[in-house]
């Protein structure tokens, strides 16, 4: 099973890309693939820029890295209680190209931040307009106070409750035996 991971940010030292790597190394067995949205910066989307110059080919790399997996890991930063500008105009772009961006993988969205919230807002939008975007979403978890609940040295979970929760969560995206 290949497992395509990134978390909603281009911060260099994302804590939700960190979350992601980590959960995608929670599923058994998987090969993954971890996503840097800088690999996909593109100019902001308009639909004047669009049919002038067509979609950007970073679009088309990014649907093809969801293509190429068999489940999809998404871990949201909040940006003033919804997504990060540079995952939306990703998002905007690839969905131009292909509206069921996550072409009914199954998916897992994650959120973190390092306050109690877990980034939950921008969680329940996602989890909200899956259903419009191809995302066969099996389970999603806010984990709050990031920097509380993860071992930096470790890279893991050091609340007990919470990687139980997050173990849980990630087996959600095994076939059904």
């Amino acid at each position: 099973m290949k497992v395509v991971a990134f978390g909603a940010s281009t911060s260099n030292s994302s804590i939700n890309k960190i979350l992601a790597a980590y959960a995608a190394s929670l599923v058994p067995g998987a090969e993954t693939e971890i996503l840097d949205l800088n690999d996909y910066e593109m100019p902001l989307f308009n639909e004047d820029r669009e049919a002038m110059f067509g979609q950007p080919q970073p679009a088309f790399d990014f649907i093809e890295k969801l293509e190429s997996s068999d489940a999809i890991v998404v871990s949201f930063a909040e940006h003033n209680g919804t997504y990060t500008a540079a995952f939306k105009n990703i998002f905007d772009w690839a969905s131009r190209i292909k509206r069921e961006v996550f072409q009914h993988k199954p998916v897992v969205f994650l959120s973190t931040s390092p306050g109690p919230g877990g980034a939950a807002s921008v969680l329940m939008s996602a989890n909200q307009s899956a259903q419009f975007f191809g995302a066969d979403v099996k389970a999603s978890l806010s984990i709050p106070s990031f920097f509380d609940n993860f071992d930096m040295g470790a890279e893991e979970l050091s609340n007990p409750e919470i990687k139980q929760q997050l173990i849980l969560t990630m087996n959600k995206l095994l076939p059904s035996v």
